[in-house]
């Protein structure tokens, strides 16, 4: 049982194809809807609310996916990647995290708007096509199983499925598990992050022979300081990952992440 990535659904809770069965459904009967409740010819998000959500494009940065001010022709990395090299080789997010994209990600998050996943995964797959291209399998960052039964399911896990579905890339639903139950990296200083994450992550031995010589592409929902993308990618790369890259829907700017 993929229990660590709420891959498995409770039997009083729909499973994701009845619930697309449902929204079908709904959809001949009522006109049909944006995510965020406007008037829509296809489901997205209204024209309106996609202005506001701000996107990120090139140049970025190579190494953790933030803006740059220009482009220079070459790979570039920021000052922050340039001082301290992360445990990831590479990082691509889709857009801002900011009061406009917040909500769609707590929806999918605290709100059981797991409909949100695919949207997301499509962001992924423009934003990450560089990572993509040279990924051999692609992983969830992992849920501590209490955790998972108390929130139901792993809002990265249903981003990196859809995702991986349409890129054709295998997946890795239960490779990488988190073995501690850390508390909330809300609020929490960069170091006080990683202590938080320290040694919470793993790829049991008997998994192993799934992660071995394979590049993976790590997928979340938001970076902040990138504590606990680091920890994951450093227990992938400890049990023989040869590269682990990262993708997420959105990208903290601000130098206090607020909690989320």
């Amino acid at each position: 049982m993929r229990a660590e990535h709420g891959d498995f659904e409770p039997i009083w809770k729909a499973g994701p194809r009845l619930r697309g069965l449902g929204r079908g459904l709904l959809d001949l009967l009522l006109p049909l809807r944006t995510f965020d409740g406007g008037p829509a010819q296809t489901r997205g998000l209204s024209a309106e609310s996609w202005s506001r959500v701000t996107f990120l494009d090139d140049p970025v940065c190579d190494g953790c996916g933030l803006a740059l001010p220009f482009d220079s022709g070459a790979v570039e990395h920021c000052p922050a990647c340039q001082a301290r090299p992360r445990a990831f080789g590479r990082a691509r997010a889709a857009c801002v995290y900011d009061e406009h994209s917040r909500d769609l990600i707590l929806k999918l998050k605290h709100a059981d708007r797991t409909d949100l996943s695919g949207l997301m995964a499509r962001w992924l797959s423009r934003a990450a096509a560089p990572l993509l291209e040279n990924a051999d399998a692609i992983a969830p960052v992992p849920m501590h199983p209490g955790r998972l039964l108390r929130r139901r399911y792993n809002q990265a896990a249903e981003i990196a499925r859809p995702l991986a579905r349409a890129s054709g890339v295998a997946y890795l639903a239960d490779a990488l598990i988190r073995q501690r139950d850390t508390v909330s990296q809300g609020g929490k200083s960069a170091s006080g992050r990683r202590r938080n994450v320290a040694a919470a992550f793993i790829v049991p031995e008997s998994r192993r022979h799934r992660v071995i010589g394979r590049r993976i592409l790590l997928v979340d929902d938001v970076l902040t300081t990138g504590a606990t993308a680091e920890g994951c990618a450093r227990a992938l790369k400890a049990a023989g990952a040869a590269e682990v890259t990262l993708a997420v829907v959105a990208r903290v700017t601000e130098m206090q992440a607020r909690p989320i």
